[in-house]
Order: structure tokens, then sequence, then C-alpha cells
């Protein structure tokens, strides 16, 4: 009877000892995960500068215009400005783009390899259309970066003493694009290059919107890219162009399209339809409540409607674009004072407060939603 208890006992402590050994393996192996993590997240912006790069070295046009993959050194001699080139430090980037899937990577017969286009790289062609390659260019520019290093002083502080971008630079974004040409060229040109892949994705996925409105007005509407877009598939409609009068002095003319300078927090001229890409997310709940009262006074009562193109956030959502709104959320939170990313409860609330008291949400083919809101 003792040898059985004895022999129990010892199947008890081989049971524990290889379970404590199997959780302690499980643990080990949750922590060296969680490490791999981190380095991934700390050292992601190594992904923004590569992709920088070719763009300001114009790999993926070179590549293009030669319509088949081609060598790396046939890379280097087609980049302009170039004196001393050095291949070895291309090699580097361009082996880090094959493994993001920004660039393909093919071996010849005589062993060369040789890089061609994806699907990622054609939004990286700076002479095209459709590209993301000013955007880009935008977002990493130093101005843009340096804001996020004072985002944890507003955790401590809140924005009393001005946001991030205040903090950084001893002005807001939008004082500042008025103060530096240079800047300000920067900012529409990713502004007007990412109004025409919306516009493109808002038009086809928006194809009866506009069809009963005669005059629609482009609140913050930059240089008048966005708009511009919409006129050419919609040629019936009288657009007015509305923005700050520094920024619609740059703006080019198009037909169908006035230009015209004032403050969206004072008035916005009367429409059939007002149209705001990428507007509200740059202001806090305070501000959008100014905005939406000063559009609801400019539609009709019975007819009008407020058309928004922007993000609504899914924090349980895995779609293609839902990672890309909190990022955007976390620019945000950088660069504007109060502005941020809302969910549909926060976009329901804010149509409350305003007068629209009904509201519908289109998704489209881009990274932003369609938010038609009524004001009956």
């Amino acid at each position: 009877m003792k040898s059985k208890k004895n022999f129990s006992v010892r199947l008890h402590l081989k049971i524990t000892q290889g379970l404590n050994k199997e959780n302690k393996e499980e643990e080990e192996e949750e922590a060296l995960i969680g490490q791999a993590e981190c380095w991934k997240y700390m050292l992601s912006f190594t992904d923004s500068v590569a992709i920088k790069a070719a763009v300001e070295l114009g790999v993926a046009d070179i590549i293009d215009h030669h319509g088949q993959p081609i060598s790396l050194q046939k890379i280097l001699d087609n980049i302009p400005d170039a004196p001393s080139p050095d291949i070895s430090f291309l090699d580097r980037i361009m082996r880090v783009l094959v493994r993001r899937k920004i660039f393909s990577a093919h071996k010849s017969e005589n062993g060369e390899t040789r890089y061609g286009i994806t699907p990622s790289s054609k939004w990286l062609l700076r002479d095209s259309k459709m590209s993301l390659a000013s955007m880009l260019l935008l977002e990493n520019h130093p101005i843009h970066i340096s804001p996020a290093h004072y985002v944890s002083d507003i955790v401590r502080e809140g924005t009393k003493n001005g946001s991030p971008f205040y903090r950084c630079h001893g002005y807001e974004q939008f004082e500042y694009t008025s103060l530096k040409p240079d800047y300000n060229r920067l900012f529409n040109e990713g502004m007007a290059c990412t109004a025409r892949i919306v516009s493109k994705a808002v038009i086809e996925g928006y194809r009866h919107g506009f069809n009963k409105i005669e005059s629609l007005v482009d609140v913050g509407g930059g240089i008048g890219g966005s708009l511009s877009e919409i006129v050419r598939a919609y040629p019936h409609l009288k657009a007015i162009n509305f923005d700050l009068p520094h920024v619609v002095a740059t703006a080019p003319k198009y037909d169908g399209i006035t230009h015209v300078g004032g403050d969206m927090f004072v008035s916005i001229p009367q429409a059939d339809a007002i149209y705001m890409k990428w507007i509200l997310h740059d202001w806090s709940d305070e501000h959008c409540v100014k905005i939406l009262k000063n559009c609801r006074k400019a539609i009709p009562e019975k007819t009008g409607k407020v058309i928004i193109v922007d993000h609504v956030l899914q924090p349980e959502g895995d779609g293609l674009f839902d990672d890309t709104g909190f990022a955007f959320d976390m620019m945000l939170l950088a660069h504007n004072t109060g502005g941020k990313e809302r969910t549909e409860e926060d976009w329901k609330w804010l149509f409350a407060q305003t007068g629209f008291p009904r509201y519908n949400i289109i998704k489209i083919k881009a990274l932003p939603s369609i938010i038609e809101a009524y004001p009956i």
C-alpha cells in the first residue's frame, strides 16, 4: 500500500514538473515573440526611410521607363544629379524594398539580379497621375516628422502650450504653411496627389451622389485638385473651391470652378451641397461643430446635404485600410490641436450637435469612406 502511494506521489511530481517545464517554455516563447515585435515596431521607420530614398532617386520611374526589370548598375546609371554614386548603398536599399515587396527581384541567365515594378511601386511613380510619391515625401519630411517627438509632452501637460507641431516649430501647422512657401508647396502637392486618388474612388463609389445637385462647394479644397476631378466627371456642376486666401492664391485655373478665399469658421459659400475631404479630422470636436453649423446654414433646408470624405475608425476592424486609419490618428495627434480620426459613434454625436439628424456611410475603394449628412 505504501509503495502504491509513493508511486502516485512520484507520478504527480513528474506530471507537475512536466507541466511547469511546458509552461516555462511557452512563457519563454511568448517573451521572445514580444521582444521581436518591439524590435519590429521600434525600427519600422526605416521602411519609410528606404521608400523615401527610392522616390527621391526616382528608382520606380527609371525601371518603368525601361519597360522591363533592369540591373542595379542600370538603375544607378540613370539616377540624375549623381556625381559619385555608390552601388553598395543602393543595393542595401533595394534589398529592403524587395523584402517589403515594393520592388521585385529576378535572376537573369547570367546570374545578375534585375529589379522590376510591383503593384506597390506603381504608386511611387513621380510622373504618374495616380501616385502617392508627393504624399510620401510630405509625410517623411523633417517638418512633418519632428513634432512626433513632442507627443509624450501633451500627454503630461495637455495642449495648453500648443500642439506638438507648435512646440516643435513655434507655429500651428496651418499658420506655418502660410509663412513657409516651400512647405506650403510640399503640403499642397501632397494633398493634390491624394485628392486625385481619393476623388477617383469617390466618383466610382458615389456615382449617383452628385446627379441631383447643381452647385457644390469644396470646403478646404486646397488648390482645387479634388474638385477638378469631380467637375470633370459631372460637368453640369457649378463648383466653388473654398480655402484660405494664401492657399487659393496658388491654385491653377480649372473650367467650371471658381476659387474663393475665406474662413470656414466664419462662413461658407452657399450651394446645394458641401464637400469636405479630410478636413474635419484636422480639428477638435468644438471646431467641427462650428464648421458643420456653418455648413448647415449654407445648404438648402430640405434638399441640401454635406458630403464628408473621411475615416470611420473600426476599433476591431481588420479591413485593408483599418490599421492605416489608426496611423493617421497618431499623425494628427502630433500635428493638430484636437484633430483626430473618429468612429461611427463619434460622427453620430457630431451630427446630433449640429442639426443633421440623418447620416449614411458609404465604403469606397480608398482609405477614407463617404459620410453623407442630411438636415432632415
